[in-house]
């Protein structure tokens, strides 16, 4: 497999952001063979709905601006439906546990939340942050415009919020097996 291919598995798989030096790492090349691959993997998808987006070190897939309107139109269609269970759910863990990432978000609801995620990032209700302790794992956390939708002003006001994070806390720290 080439590397250029390897690559855009990995950012397939991912669906999020990657630094280069990460895909580096991950492929066991050096960051100049990366870039060519790069290049190569943009020129490949030139002519398909998908493209390679790039800032600074960072690249990630996104859709073609060609396909700006139509997807437009798929994420009104989605803003136009209720959340739904699987969404109150995983608000409700992000806004008790958060800021975590969506491997903790996806073992604690025990099921991928791939989508769930994306289509509340859709929505404005949760956006990443930079996690310090590992770059390659973004961290949910509520926004400022879901705490307006609750109508509370801080997440602290939360009902039983002080009460609920010492529970997970303890959950954390004394793990049933």
């Amino acid at each position: 497999m080439q590397l250029s291919q390897k690559i855009e598995a990995l950012l397939f798989y991912k669906n999020e952001p990657v630094n280069v030096a990460w895909l580096a790492k991950v492929t066991k090349s050096d960051e100049s063979k990366i870039t060519e691959a790069l290049l190569e993997l943009e020129n490949s998808l030139a002519e398909r709905g998908v493209v390679l987006l790039r800032n600074n070190d960072e690249v990630s897939l996104g859709t073609h601006p060609d396909a700006s309107s139509f997807i437009e139109s798929l994420i009104k269609d989605d803003l136009g439906t209720e959340i739904g269970k699987a969404g109150l759910e995983t608000l409700t863990i992000i806004l008790y546990a958060g800021p975590l990432s969506r491997s903790e978000i996806d073992y604690i609801r025990g099921v991928n939340s791939q989508f769930i995620v994306r289509h509340l990032l859709v929505r404005g209700l949760v956006e990443r942050l930079e996690n310090k302790e590992d770059a390659r794992r973004m961290l949910y956390t509520p926004t400022l415009r879901l705490l307006s939708f609750l109508g509370i002003t801080k997440i602290d006001d939360l009902p039983n919020y002080q009460e609920i994070r010492e529970k997970l806390k303890n959950i954390k720290a004394n793990p049933v097996i």
